[in-house]
């Protein structure tokens, strides 16, 4: 450990004529390899569906589906947090007690962004086979809560598309042209619709971005593109999931959005561009419903998403163990892309931040 000390110049005072010095010490740590380096996963046992915030105490904070991390511990909506994407510690559950408009279902798949001051969750409540899941909203003051229940944003027989789940919330433009959207479905279609100035309400037309292959929707706009990520195949089967991501890319928020081979993702049967999947020799399968993208201080970009430990696939109780993982982006030719297309499972260079 290197101390560094500094002198200030001497202060005389004139009433007294007196010499005054202050000594400041300023500790140098070089970077360990636990500072530069990680490997996946980077939280367990469980993180499923994760939401990603950088928030204004300079902290990130997870969120994550709820779930019986083990017996006896039920974490409705739980958040960690890390300093650095690659060391995470629990903090709370999000909720205090349960959203009560809608009494059946557990909570998934939540949304969380730092808007109008406040920390804004959209959530699904839902059962496996529900005829009417639906979407609501929660806000707090604080990046760990509690959050305030603010009721139904909408459920699948008033927005009239079923299996209306997955939130992704985004905002683009600027000024009077920033318009804010939900994007949400499970498949049976990815949809969009504006939502109004309190973010509350659907407003307008819901529009169609994908058809019934997708779920766990998230999008990034980047260098005046649309960028879409969307889950596919079984995500909750254990070792036999078949959960993987592809992308798609548009000019406009509502689409078309199209594969590398300019296939639109509404059309029937096309499934975007392969970003990440699993396989069972390779010892991590199932991985999809990716958090935010996260962008260090070097412009690198991160994928945080959850995945399936082939030797230890099962919470307590037989729930899929979905633990929080993290690999870098690499971009080219303007796509997206993982490196071998599969988890990471040594060590990787870490995001790096400044503090």
């Amino acid at each position: 450990m290197n101390i560094t000390f500094i002198l200030l110049n001497t202060l005389l005072f004139w009433s007294s004529c007196v010499e005054k010095t202050e000594e400041i010490l300023i500790w140098n740590d070089p970077p360990t390899s636990a500072d530069t380096l990680y490997q996946n996963p980077v939280f367990e046992p469980d993180l499923a569906d994760p939401s990603v915030v950088k928030a204004a105490d300079g902290w990130f904070y997870a969120y994550g589906t709820e779930n019986n991390w083990s017996n006896g511990i039920h974490r409705m909506v739980p958040i960690i947090k890390s300093k650095n994407l690659t060391k995470w510690e629990y903090v709370a559950d999000a909720f205090i007690a349960r959203p009560t408009w809608k009494t059946d279902g557990g909570i998934w798949a939540v949304d969380v962004t730092f808007v109008n001051s406040k920390y804004y969750m959209y959530y699904s409540v839902s059962t496996w086979g529900d005829s009417n899941p639906g979407i609501g909203l929660a806000i707090a003051d604080l990046p760990y809560g509690p959050f305030v229940d603010q009721g139904k944003v909408f459920d699948s027989q008033s927005i009239g598309v079923a299996n209306s789940i997955d939130p992704c919330f985004i905002q683009t433009g600027s000024g009077r042209n920033k318009k804010s959207y939900l994007f949400w479905g499970s498949f049976q279609g990815i949809f969009g619709t504006e939502l109004s100035a309190d973010l509350k309400t659907a407003v307008g037309a819901k529009f169609k971005i994908a058809n019934a292959n997708f779920e766990g929707t998230y999008i990034l706009e980047r260098n005046g593109k649309f960028y879409f990520f969307g889950s596919l195949g079984t995500c909750c089967e254990g070792i036999d999931s078949k959960y993987h991501v592809a992308v798609a890319c548009a000019t406009n928020i509502t689409g078309p959005y199209l594969d590398k081979s300019g296939n639109s993702i509404a059309d029937f049967g096309q499934e975007g561009t392969l970003f990440i999947s699993g396989d069972r020799e390779w010892g991590w399968v199932g991985p999809g419903h990716n958090a935010e993208i996260m962008t260090d201080d070097r412009g690198n970009d991160f994928f945080l998403y959850h995945a399936i430990d082939v030797k230890n696939p099962y919470l307590a109780g037989g729930a899929t163990r979905r633990p929080l993982m993290m690999d870098k982006i690499t971009w080219v030719d303007g796509w997206p892309q993982i490196k071998n297309g599969l988890p990471s499972k040594t060590l990787q260079a870490a995001p790096y931040f400044e503090k």
